[in-house]
């Protein structure tokens, strides 16, 4: 990995240390102005702060993940160079990045909450099926953030599944134009499927927000990993040509925020932009990816020091954790008496679920994360060495919003 490359990864991961704490913020925002039946955003008297911490991050996650996911598989479909794992491999590498945590804190949390047997059976088995996402009764059971996950694991599978047959097809074809072509195509068709269930169930069918399965699924939810993999179609395809300079790359950046925040504004329960917003959302975050992905070395932007810093790219390192972690340990503490029950003590509830939480959180990824990964890298050394095998560091975190 050039040093380039390098800068580049350690900025997304500290976009996940961003995003993560918004995150939490989020959740806490929840806990204290609670969403009406309409499925809006919590009221506050200040709409420009709310639009603020309403802001959406998990289309982020979504396209991250599936960027760094997709690169090996479009070097290979475009350039021919074959250094993708094996599915089972991958999938084992997935595997034991997010099960042992996740299997942990379920059982944990589902059993505090369910002391007497049988409890909810269908809850616990829902959720360690991955399958609470279909069911809209219990999507935001024991732990409520990890409906995404189902998402990750559905991307997991596709990716799987369409990743070598990209290949195949591309090896079969002549040109790099003609290569660079079927994959965008390929990504654009995965994009454009969500939208078009959205549509037809909202505009045809009338099926309310509040239906959670129809429009939190992976038939409404993957524009975001569809925009992530044309990310890293795109930028095999560009190679490093056309490396934007600081200016553009800020002028884009600012363009693509403005539109994330401008989009969470205006969001407003069955309207336009309510409906539409993860797809829209997806193509910004995708645009504000690029004008940090795709930037001339020599010209980087003094914004790109804020997600290098220290403080940032170490919150993203314990990101998982603290997604799934944060919620029940704010219920605990507010159950307990120990963060502040009124709506003005929401910035102090901010503060002691942030620092308790990294605490928790530093905790978990060094006992449970970091060991799950030993577990990776001894099967590579059993099996095919990681030079051949390269993967794109950071390891992209699963998406929980």
């Amino acid at each position: 990995m050039t040093q380039s490359q390098k800068s580049r990864t350690v900025e997304l991961q500290g976009y996940r240390g961003l995003a993560a704490l918004s995150t939490v913020v989020f959740h806490i925002w929840q806990q204290y102005y609670v969403y009406d039946a309409t499925g809006a955003h919590p009221p506050l008297d200040n709409p420009y702060l709310g639009a603020l911490i309403s802001l959406e991050v998990i289309d982020l996650f979504f396209v991250m993940s599936a960027y760094l996911l997709t690169l090996s598989y479009a070097r290979a479909a475009i350039d021919g160079e074959d250094r993708t794992r094996p599915g089972r491999d991958f999938l084992f590498r997935r595997a034991t990045r997010i099960l042992p945590l996740y299997a942990i804190a379920v059982l944990l949390v589902w059993s505090l909450r369910n002391p007497t047997l049988p409890g909810d059976w269908r809850d616990l088995l829902e959720h360690l099926t991955f399958t609470h996402v279909l069911d809209q009764k219990r999507i935001f059971y024991t732990l409520g953030p990890t409906w995404s996950l189902s998402l990750e694991i559905a991307f997991y599978v596709t990716l799987v599944a369409v990743g070598p047959l990209a290949i195949r097809v591309c090896r079969r074809l002549r040109t790099r134009r003609a290569r660079v072509a079927l994959c965008a195509s390929g990504c654009g068709a995965l994009y454009l499927l969500p939208v078009a269930w959205i549509a037809v169930a909202h505009h045809v069918l009338g099926i309310p927000h509040t239906d959670w399965p129809v429009y939190f699924g992976p038939q409404a939810r993957f524009g975001g990993f569809a925009a992530g993999m044309g990310l890293a179609v795109l930028l095999v395809a560009l190679g490093e040509r056309g490396r934007i300079g600081a200016r553009r790359a800020t002028a884009l950046a600012l363009l693509s925020a403005t539109g994330l925040y401008a989009l969470s504004y205006f969001s407003a329960p069955e309207n336009t932009w309510h409906t539409y917003y993860h797809p829209l959302a997806a193509l910004l975050w995708f645009a504000l990816l690029y004008a940090t992905l795709h930037v001339r070395t020599a010209a980087r932007p003094r914004w790109h020091g804020l997600l290098r810093a220290d403080w940032l790219t170490g919150v993203g390192l314990i990101s998982f954790s603290l997604y799934i972690w944060h919620e029940p340990l704010m219920l605990a503490l507010y159950d307990a008496g120990a963060i502040p029950h009124s709506r003005a003590g929401f910035p102090l509830a901010v503060l002691i679920v942030l620092a308790s939480g990294a605490l928790v959180a530093t905790v978990s990824y060094w006992a449970v994360e970091y060991p799950g990964s030993l577990l990776a890298g001894l099967r590579d050394k059993k099996g095919r060495s990681r030079e051949f095998y390269p993967e794109p560091k950071p390891e992209p975190e699963p998406a929980v919003r």
